[in-house]
């Protein structure tokens, strides 16, 4: 029976990212994934080949509604459906080649096969009839999560889908219906709308990315409806069926209305659930919540002290760069190292176009707590550098309290708005006061200026540039 100092079960970006820490910091590590790939859930069916599409598809709707009006005249103009999915498919391939390297070059074991523990301080990693057996010293549960449904809605992977299967697809669908408009609902609908899909979202809530700031949702439903989408809040699906050459799906308005759609596919994009699948965790101390996420303490520890857990199996916002702060965290305990995190300041982004992006409380959170505040909102359409890229939809807005100029949140909507939100980060980890955000130097003409300006008129001045 092998022996490791850290045994890292599962390899997303929670999982990955905490056997390289560890191994770096000398600890002889082995991950074990069940999949031939690498990277989990992000880098082969969710953040990574989703971008890939987004980008893919906002060429194609620049090409086709925009570049006229740069000068730039194409001509028959059509698009290769399966040229795209093959280039998204290179990218998922060369970033998982890019973790395989990463793998060899700590010297970190890898094993293929599905781990499920026999007792607190044994597993066995199965593969077909073959299985192993194995301890550590220290163990690390990354399992992820995988897609949830409603009651009455069963996902069959044909004409009912998620996200995963979605991005598997032979041929552009004529039609299809999103049930959730919550981030993977949004980009979905921003994928498939830009390349002639007819496509409908239905939210329970009476917002898109609900749990977002309230405004910009707002912003991005008149965008996506500007943009031929059809919305519609405040709905309940209690039934989807699959009719063989079609969907249907049934639900209810907020006034209690019977509706239905036909549609070529029903996309379900209602959220994810901890993945635990086969890990025994009934031979373990390890408890358990009443929605199947492992408890742990700040620490990343579970009940049973030299067995951790992180990323979405814990629960909290389902983030992959959250998961990898809790991989790092994790491992550097394990050494004796004395670091936390804190999770009001990791970002929320959506890659719709503009792009949305979230740190620190939202307006509706402030006003709930009277936590008192000075907003400061800038339009990208006064934006010198948004109107020279045609990219005037969306603002800045800022959340400052009164007193100190202490940085509470950054909410953006508009172009390139998840880069500028590392800006939000550091103002927020280093408690910058927005005094001094606006008082530095910003380059122009940028779309970061939008936040300087933002910044001004939360301090109670007004703004200074275009």
């Amino acid at each position: 029976m092998e022996n490791f100092d850290v045994a890292v079960i599962g390899s997303g970006p929670g999982g990955y990212v905490a056997a390289i820490r560890s191994a770096q910091l000398g600890y002889k590590t082995v991950i074990i994934e069940k999949y031939d790939t690498l990277g989990g859930t992000c880098t082969n069916v969710g953040c990574i080949p989703t971008k890939a599409l987004l980008d893919s598809s906002h060429h194609y709707a620049e090409a086709y509604h925009q570049l006229k009006e740069h000068g730039i005249q194409l001509e028959n103009l059509k698009l290769d459906f399966n040229q795209m999915y093959k280039r998204k498919s290179e990218v998922i391939s060369k970033n998982t080649a890019g973790l395989d390297f990463l793998m060899s070059k700590n010297k970190i074991t890898r094993l293929k096969g599905t781990a499920g523990f026999i007792s607190d301080s044994v597993i066995k990693v199965s593969e077909g009839d073959q299985s192993v057996e194995m301890t550590a010293k220290n163990y690390i549960i990354a399992t992820g999560s995988k897609p949830s449904s409603l009651p009455g809605v069963k996902i069959d992977k044909q004409r009912i889908i998620t996200s995963t299967e979605a991005l598997s697809l032979k041929e552009l669908p004529k039609s299809m219906v999103i049930i959730g408009g919550g981030v993977i609902g949004v980009e979905m609908a921003s994928i498939f709308n830009r390349l002639g899909t007819q496509v409908t979202i239905l939210e329970y809530a009476e917002h898109l990315i609900a749990g977002m700031d309230h405004e910009l949702g707002k912003s991005l439903q008149r965008i996506l409806k500007k943009e031929g989408i059809d919305i519609r809040l405040g709905q309940s699906v209690y039934k989807a069926e699959n009719t063989g050459s079609s969907a249907k799906v049934f639900f209810r308005d907020k006034n209690n209305t019977d509706n239905e759609l036909e549609t070529e596919y029903v996309l379900v994009a209602v959220g994810r659930s901890p993945y635990t699948k086969g890990l025994g965790l009934e031979n373990t101390g390890v408890h358990i919540d009443d929605r199947g996420f492992i408890k742990v303490n700040e620490n990343g520890r579970t009940s049973v002290a030299h067995i951790y857990a992180i990323g979405d199996v814990v629960g909290g916002a389902m983030l992959a760069h959250k998961a990898e702060e809790e991989g790092v965290l994790v491992a550097e305990t394990m050494n004796g190292q004395k670091r936390n995190i804190h999770y009001n300041r990791i970002p929320s982004v959506v890659y719709t176009w503009p792009e949305v992006a979230s740190v620190g409380f939202s307006e509706e959170y402030l006003k709930k707590n009277n936590i008192h505040y000075q907003a400061g909102k800038f339009p990208f359409s006064a934006s010198a550098r948004a109107r020279a890229s045609m990219d005037t939809e969306g603002f800045a807005k800022v959340l400052v309290d009164p007193k100190y100029g202490e940085v509470l949140g950054v909410h953006i909507i508009g172009a390139r708005a998840a880069d500028l939100i590392a800006q939000a980060v550091i103002a927020q980890e280093f408690e910058v006061t927005a005094e001094d955000m606006f008082r530095i130097s910003y380059a122009h003409p940028t779309y970061s200026e939008a936040l300087k300006e933002a910044y001004l008129i939360a301090s109670g001045q007004g703004a200074i540039n275009i």
